[in-house]
């Protein structure tokens, strides 16, 4: 059976919009209770990111939680890597984010842990889902749950601090903070100004509307400025739930996933402590690579989603993943992907190497990449083109073992992203816009 609301992560869309609606989300809660929740005495934590909308959908999920007869911890703003954490903290049966990450205010999603801390398997998401189908009823008034507000953000930020050294400390290091106006508006700057950072924060004054507006992860161009203006060491920047982020070394420039990812994964396999496989996805840059396996370190590939990359670390037996866009994933030191911990990493290895970010990402010769969406009509298969097929083995014959070419349907939108990266960029573009033609007249004669 396939998902009905569920996609790769939680549920999600825009606010308003079934299934995004106040209605909706109070079945939900009723069903997440009778799922995952279904001993006496059992709780779960609800957590959400600074959209308005938040507000809402927090009382929603109060209401049908509590009419299945599980008591709630209402946390209020908190990463979602922090709601991963503190489920298992507080032994919560389940715990509950609100928030649609890197979208904008208008969109809105709910996302949920396990007992464990973990992402939700498909089974445990259809047995919700089959529940949303009958008759919402309500346990009798004596056992109905009760909601509880408790303030864990110093539980969480001690726990962020533990994933380095105790002995280390950051003492001297000046660094830019962009916390997106999202979930780590108060929590990012407290945990590196009491690791001793010269903190400079900005994005930390969300109003509900301005969530990952011109700030954040998916728009450095501040956070890049101001790294130079203020003469910083680093910059530093988080996505609105703050599972996924990126970096600006001392000149300015942009430091994504992929060379983050291989900058902790060099100091893990450096130091001993790098176990089984590096899982990326199959957008991660060709010089992720080529990098790690100059290092002597494995490196495989799984499909775009984090829910991936985890069941592929799971079956390798590895403890570091990640994808180009930030979200990376420290099984060593927490159970999904956490962009403060995953800074810290990095922080870690510039202060015990005692070299700069720039200096650290250099070790990765990072590929030139060209992505272009081709929008359809409907959905296509590329695969059951052989005009398609044809063109894009001519591409790879062209490219050898310098390049690659990946084509992906959207599994949201008529789109087929094409994507070709190699050495030579400028043929790189060449490349990707001949194929991104060749699939457009494809889908258009199919």
């Amino acid at each position: 059976m396939k998902q009905r609301y569920f996609g790769t992560d939680g549920i999600r869309g825009r606010v308003g919009e079934y299934p995004i609606t106040a209605e909706f989300v109070l079945r939900l809660g009723w069903a997440v209770g009778r799922v995952l929740a279904r001993d006496s005495g059992s709780k779960v934590l609800i957590g959400k990111d600074t959209r308005t909308s938040g507000y809402m959908f927090e009382s929603a999920l109060e209401a049908g939680l509590s009419a299945a007869g599980v008591d709630i911890l209402i946390l209020g703003p908190m990463p979602t890597p922090a709601v991963a954490y503190l489920t298992r903290t507080f032994r919560a049966q389940a715990g509950i984010v609100i928030s649609a990450s890197h979208n904008p205010y208008f969109d809105n999603g709910i996302k949920f842990f396990s007992a464990e801390g973990t992402k939700l398997p498909d089974p445990v998401e259809l047995a919700i889902e089959g529940e949303l189908d009958g008759a919402m009823t309500t346990v009798d008034s004596s056992l109905l749950g009760k909601a509880e507000r408790v303030d864990a953000t110093g539980r969480y930020i001690e726990f962020c601090k533990s994933t380095i050294p105790a002995s280390m400390n950051f003492n001297g290091m000046k660094v830019v903070l962009d916390c997106a106006n999202g979930a780590t508006y108060h929590v990012g700057p407290s945990v590196l100004e009491e690791l001793g950072a010269d903190i400079i924060s900005l994005g930390v004054t969300p109003n509900g509307l301005n969530i990952n507006e011109e700030c954040g992860s998916t728009d450095p161009k501040t956070l890049q400025a101001a790294v130079l203006e203020h003469n910083a060491d680093v910059g530093i920047a988080f996505d609105g739930d703050g599972d996924r982020l990126i970096m600006v070394d001392n000149k300015g420039e942009v430091v994504d996933g992929d060379e983050l990812l291989f900058i902790i994964a060099q100091s893990r396999h450096e130091y001993g402590a790098l176990e089984g496989a590096v899982v990326g996805t199959l957008m991660s840059n060709l010089g992720l690579e080529h990098a790690l396996r100059e290092r002597s370190i494995e490196f495989v590939r799984a499909a775009v989603g984090d829910r991936y990359v985890m069941e592929m670390l799971k079956r390798h037996g590895g403890v570091l993943g990640g994808e180009s866009s930030g979200h990376i994933i420290c099984l060593d030191r927490t159970t999904t992907g956490d962009a403060i911990i995953s800074a810290l990493q990095v922080l870690a290895e510039m202060q015990k190497s005692d070299h700069t970010l720039n200096e650290l990402k250099s070790g990765m010769n990072k590929y030139p990449q060209c992505l272009v969406n081709v929008k359809m009509a409907s959905k296509f298969d590329c695969s059951t083109s052989s005009r398609v097929c044809d063109a894009q083995r001519a591409v790879e014959a062209t490219l050898a073992d310098k390049g690659r070419v990946l084509l992906r349907a959207s599994g949201t939108e008529p789109v087929v992203r094409v994507m070709v990266e190699g050495v030579d960029a400028q043929q790189v573009r060449v490349l990707a816009n001949q194929l991104a033609d060749e699939v457009q007249q494809a889908a258009a004669q199919a």
